[in-house]
């Protein structure tokens, strides 16, 4: 059983949530981050005691109060061992050039620049002890494009080689990185978020998927986590046996 202590954003639900359930049965002290202060409430409560799990409020599309909420967390929970960035979201089905540019905006602040102020917050103290793992949620969208994908997939791109480039600072120090690329997730609210509750939509993109849940992502986690001291996993790619990339596509003009 762990001693260590582990952050967990957006883990209210889904993939976070998943992953606490799971790091708890490892014994991690856990902090749990979301926007909804009753349902990290009540997680912590099947998880743990107090001093075994802290929910912490916190809206990550406020950037600027993120370090206010973190300088918040006791004194004995600060030097966090385990972080997990999993919060991030996609919005909108529309084209670029229909989009809203608010949904682009808070897609980048949420995915990119919180994910980066949070990783800025702890990153000194993991060095200064020459110890931690920083994992990454990023998407197969930043690697595979797809209609409408966009912004989404640039920020999970952004992701991808935030964390690439990390793991060369980090050179010489026992400070682990690990990006996770997950295709399709069944039993997240992902989708539901997206499409702003629309349940015809989420049934037309995943009704009928064998997609993966929000368990095998976090088992993946706890895999990459259990690797000996010397081994870093740079990237995880998976998807559902049911999903593939979709390939090229073309425009063809009658002639």
């Amino acid at each position: 059983m762990s001693s260590k202590i582990a952050l967990v954003t957006g883990a209210s639900s889904g993939i976070g949530k998943a992953t606490a359930e799971v790091l708890a049965r490892r014994g991690y002290k856990l902090i749990l981050v979301g926007r909804r202060l009753a349902k990290l409430r009540q997680l912590c409560e099947a998880l743990g005691t107090q001093e075994t799990c802290l929910p912490l409020q916190c809206d990550f599309f406020e950037i600027d109060r993120i370090a206010a909420a973190l300088q918040s967390i006791p004194a004995e929970l600060q030097q966090v061992d385990v972080l997990i960035n999993n919060a991030g979201n996609a919005l909108g089905f529309d084209t670029a050039q229909q989009s809203d540019w608010q949904d682009w905006e808070r897609m980048i602040n949420l995915n990119c620049t919180a994910l980066a102020r949070v990783t800025h917050y702890f990153l000194p103290g993991m060095v200064a002890r020459n110890s931690g793992h920083i994992v990454n949620l990023g998407s197969v969208a930043a690697v595979y494009p797809y209609k409408s994908g966009n912004v989404y997939g640039a920020s999970k791109a952004f992701v991808a080689m935030f964390s690439r480039n990390l793991k060369v600072d980090l050179l010489g120090t026992a400070v682990r990185v690990t990006n996770i690329e997950p295709g399709m997730v069944s039993d997240t609210e992902f989708t539901d978020v997206r499409v702003q509750g629309d349940a015809a939509k989420v049934e037309a993109i995943k009704g009928g998927v064998n997609a993966l849940r929000a368990v095998d992502i976090a088992n993946t986690i706890d895999w990459v986590l259990q690797q000996p001291a010397h081994v870093n996993i740079n990237r995880v790619e998976l998807m559902p046996v049911a999903q593939a990339a979709a390939g090229l596509a073309y425009h063809r003009v009658n002639t």
